[in-house]
């Protein structure tokens, strides 16, 4: 059977967020599609799975919602689901930056930039290249000569930035994110914090990858997603891996979490690797009591 991924967001007014969010969830069960989707005041965004015919519903019944009727999807074709059940949660934002004083991405953002722009920009050895995603992201894959916000969560990246301002300070500056929401606000926040000349990828770096003239060329290794896949490749002219194994340094584009459930942090880690070192991060989570290796290895002894 043939799914399809759907990944989306779109800033329009929701009067009463609680009251769509729970009528949205009802009909996405009954519809049988999966995945996790945030409602606000403010918009919508999601990413969701489900067969052809689920999907395609999915995406005219949204946009035939007044409000809704211009929005766009990225599109992935998959031989399974993404996900493993549905959830619509409702939220302050749709993606949570934190600001005080909030940003409207209808009165302030960036320039957008289709892919072929941005390749061009990309060229240009005096642009700033910013990604606007956490560390675990950028280790997986990033655009070439990108800086890396040294951030765990999307809502460190404004005290990231006035601490490195004069990076960006009368430079043309390009923002990325996976599928452009992040950026809305991001690029906003730069141009009120006085840099003037702000441009952003549209669609991010998913609708990069799948644009046929750039093929996701100057993109290296891959991109991390939020489901069950955790990447997706982009650059399909001259790719390479750049995410290196936790332990070995070697290349490896292989996600896992910590065993340690207190602390579940994500590394890079080949199959081997897992089963060395426990699927644990350092020596203290191989010996942590709730190690999830050790509760299935003990487990199987009694049996």
């Amino acid at each position: 059977m043939t799914y399809q991924v759907l990944l989306y967001y779109h800033y329009t007014p929701i009067e009463d967020p609680e009251s769509f969010a729970e009528k949205h969830l009802k009909y996405c069960k009954k519809l049988g599609v999966l995945g996790r989707i945030i409602v606000s005041s403010e918009g919508i965004n999601g990413t969701l799975s489900g067969s052809i015919e689920q999907t395609n519903t999915y995406m005219h019944d949204l946009k035939s919602i007044k409000g809704f009727e211009d929005m766009s999807f990225k599109i992935d074709v998959e031989d399974a689901h993404a996900f493993k059940r549905i959830s619509v949660k409702v939220k302050k934002e749709i993606v949570n930056l934190g600001l005080e004083d909030d940003i409207n991405p209808h009165e302030l953002t960036g320039t957008y930039l289709e892919p072929k722009d941005y390749y061009e920009k990309l060229k240009d050895p005096n642009v700033v290249i910013v990604d606007a995603r956490n560390n675990y992201e950028y280790d997986l894959g990033h655009f070439r000569n990108a800086i890396k916000p040294d951030i765990k969560n999307f809502r460190d990246i404004p005290s990231w930035f006035r601490k490195h301002k004069q990076l960006f300070e009368g430079k043309t500056v390009l923002t990325y994110c996976t599928g452009g929401v992040r950026c809305e606000k991001w690029s906003g926040f730069l141009k009120r914090e006085g840099i003037e000349d702000v441009y952003q990828l549209k669609g991010g770096i998913v609708t990069y990858g799948k644009d046929p003239v750039v093929q996701g060329e100057l993109w290296d290794g891959a991109c991390y997603v939020f489901d069950s896949r955790i990447s997706v490749p982009v650059n399909r002219v001259n790719p390479v891996i750049v995410g290196k194994d936790h332990f070995t340094g070697e290349p490896c584009e292989r996600y896992i979490n910590c065993a340690n459930p207190e602390c579940n942090k994500q590394i890079l880690c080949s199959e081997e690797n897992e089963i060395k070192y426990k699927g644990s991060c350092c020596d203290s989570c191989r010996e942590h009591p709730l190690n999830r290796y050790e509760i299935r290895a003990s487990s199987r002894i009694y049996d």
